[in-house]
């Protein structure tokens, strides 16, 4: 009777110890995830910070651009108004109207190159703007789980500390 009352009371000291050896590991391992989590949020929150520098220079660029593309096409209409002048002018007879339509021409074949550049330059920022939107999107997702982590791993570390 002694004899199996000390291998219980043996038994019951050895489940014990291994109890509060995982326990403690429990709880040293919650506190590395906590760590982890409070380092991807740090990184997460400087993703997005530099998304946000990188979506107002896109929109920047995209204002230029349509500023670009409406001078263009400014540029465009005062050439075609100087070239049916100079039109006007040729059929009367006066042959420097018509070496000036020429280089109206000229003008305007660089003026639709220039608005083609500026259109697909625009097209581009657009594109980048998208982009940008959905890392920013995704980034923010991100934070917001490792926010979620984080409450979990301390509520984690509190039951362990507790020995619930």
């Amino acid at each position: 009777m002694v004899r199996r009352f000390s291998l219980h009371l043996l038994i019951l000291a050895v489940l014990g110890l291994g109890a509060a050896y995982a326990q403690n590991t429990d709880v040293q391992n919650d506190k590395q995830d906590l760590r982890k989590d409070k380092q991807d949020l740090r990184n997460d929150r400087k993703d997005i910070r530099n998304d946000k520098k990188d979506l107002n220079k896109d929109r920047a660029d995209r204002r230029q651009d349509v500023r670009d593309v409406r001078h263009d096409r400014k540029d465009m209409a005062t050439d075609r108004r100087d070239l049916r002048n100079d039109r006007e002018e040729c059929k009367e007879g006066n042959k420097g109207d018509c070496k000036d339509a020429a280089k109206d021409r000229r003008d305007m074949a660089r003026d639709r190159k220039d608005l083609a550049h500026d259109r697909r330059d625009l097209r581009a920022d657009n594109r980048d703007i998208h982009k940008d939107v959905k890392d920013l999107h995704n980034d923010r997702k991100d934070a917001r789980k490792d926010r979620k982590d984080i409450r979990h791993d301390r509520r984690d570390i509190r039951h362990d500390k507790a020995g619930k």
